[in-house]
């Protein structure tokens, strides 16, 4: 459902596994929708029942389908069975091998069955997101999370190989879902920005308005319910009452943002911005004293931040405000690239954010470790590599 141009959850990685198979010498076709994320609400120029481009060699074929201004769980569902049925009744070229995104959950689901009725072509699912680990972590506790649980696993169970981006995902996939522990693998995201050119930090903090002495602790992407952003209004506010130095920036949209708006009005010590091209958003990241990941209490298992790639990127500490228990917090601890709080708490993270706007060589170093681990860990060119083996061999199994 998602694919360039939205900058957003897991359009840059789509994007980039498609451009990287081109270049491996797959013949790549991307069935997608009109970009609406995290706006939700259609770009500018797209319009109609369907549009062809070619983007960078692949083929692109979007559709037009449901998009909700206000994402309610049933109406995402609609969204997704909307997507779904387009891409099913689409024409699909005759492939050899499909490869199918998760989320969107449920138009996987019915492209995995078009894929398999009859054309018994070979499947690959790519899990960015659980969906009933974000049902229970996010308060669906009942029926809903049951439904969930057991309409992710029969559709992964009928995957040939199912991909997670992290060994937590794997574990659940395989312990909770049933799914054959053999045919799941693990690859993570990789990032998928380059290292940006030389420039200058203090000309691009004077572009913003952010002066010298301004401690920037800097929010990129999505600003919706997962993300649990209150607690850094809340923590604005504290820094506004105390005179703080620090500056909360967040950066993008989403369908919180004007709420978020709404209640941060009057405190000095916060900014909302709007998404940037992608070398204005490195030296934006890069001109940040802090760069910040904020979650709801209860979110551990059910995604992996993609900010965190573009954040090691970027050679800046960063702060995750999420539960100790997280997959977040692991990545985190990993990496060596920065300091965890505690979610939910204002006052835990001013005090972390203004330590290390005062400690310059603390920050420095813990930045510089997360560069390491972007360079070590997170390159692109092993991920596209791990795809084009099980790619290659899913199709040369079925005699393709």
């Amino acid at each position: 459902m998602h694919f360039t141009p939205e900058r957003s959850g897991n359009a840059p990685y789509t994007s980039s596994l498609a451009r990287g198979l081109q270049r491996e010498g797959h013949s790549v076709t991307v069935i997608t929708g009109y970009p609406h994320y995290p706006e939700w609400r259609r770009h500018a120029g797209y319009k109609g029942r369907s549009m062809h481009e070619m983007i960078d060699g692949v083929r692109v074929k979007r559709l037009n389908h449901y998009v909700p201004s206000n994402p309610t769980g049933l109406r995402r569902i609609l969204m997704e069975v909307s997507f779904g049925l387009h891409a099913i009744l689409s024409k699909w070229q005759k492939p050899d091998l499909v490869i199918l995104v998760s989320p969107a959950l449920l138009s996987t689901g019915l492209a995995s069955l078009r894929a398999s009725v009859g054309k018994g072509l070979p499947t690959l699912v790519w899990v960015q997101d659980l969906y009933s680990r974000g049902m229970v972590e996010t308060g669906s506790t009942g029926v809903g999370g049951k439904v969930a649980a057991y309409i992710e696993s029969s559709i992964l169970r009928s995957a040939d190989t199912v991909v997670a981006i992290h060994d937590r995902f794997r574990t659940h996939i395989t312990q909770s879902l049933g799914v054959d522990s053999q045919s799941v693998k693990v690859i993570r995201n990789w990032t998928h920005l380059g290292h940006v050119a030389a420039y200058d930090v203090r000309a691009t903090r004077k572009a913003r308005g952010w002066a010298d002495s301004d401690v920037i602790v800097l929010h990129a992407g999505n600003m919706g319910m997962k993300q649990g952003l209150e607690n850094v209004v809340e923590s604005a506010r504290l820094a506004h009452q105390r005179r703080s130095l620090v500056k909360f920036v967040l950066m993008g949209d989403g369908n919180q943002r004007q709420k978020l708006e709404r209640i941060a009005s009057g405190i000095d010590n916060i900014e909302f911005i709007d998404a940037l091209p992608d070398d204005e958003f490195q030296q934006t990241l890069g001109a940040a004293n802090v760069l910040l990941v904020n979650e709801l209490p209860a979110v551990r298992d059910m995604s992996v931040p993609s900010k965190l790639t573009s954040y090691f990127n970027a050679g800046v500490v960063v702060v995750a405000a999420t539960d100790a228990e997280s997959v977040t917090a692991a990545e985190l601890q990993a990496s060596g690239g920065g300091m965890r709080v505690n979610p939910d708490d204002p006052a835990a993270l001013l005090a972390t954010v203004e330590l290390l706007g005062q400690d310059a060589v603390l920050a420095r170093d813990l930045g510089a470790q997360g560069r390491k681990f972007r360079d070590e860990t997170l390159s692109e060119a092993p991920a596209i590599a791990h795809y084009n083996e099980y790619i290659i061999s899913l199709a040369t199994s079925r005699g393709r």
